[in-house]
């Protein structure tokens, strides 16, 4: 089932380790995001918030982003 907070909590996550420690999830690169791709990404919340910041990335699909980082952050 659709979780309808997902997003208010996605652009609110930051990262909790490694050199992006601290950022928001939704401002990383997408060459790190990429990286995750491959690598595989992290089990839990974690991972499905990087997941859905990579597939928001590559499809050009950032601005849908933008009214819930000004009303939630």
């Amino acid at each position: 089932m659709y979780d309808s907070s997902f997003l208010i909590r996605l652009v609110q996550a930051r990262m909790p380790f490694g050199k992006y420690k601290d950022q928001f999830v939704t401002d990383l690169p997408i060459h790190y995001l990429e990286w995750f791709k491959r690598e595989g990404f992290p089990e839990g919340i974690l991972g499905q918030y990087l997941s859905t910041m990579y597939e928001v990335k590559i499809n050009g699909i950032e601005k849908i982003l933008t009214p819930l980082k000004k009303k939630y952050r």
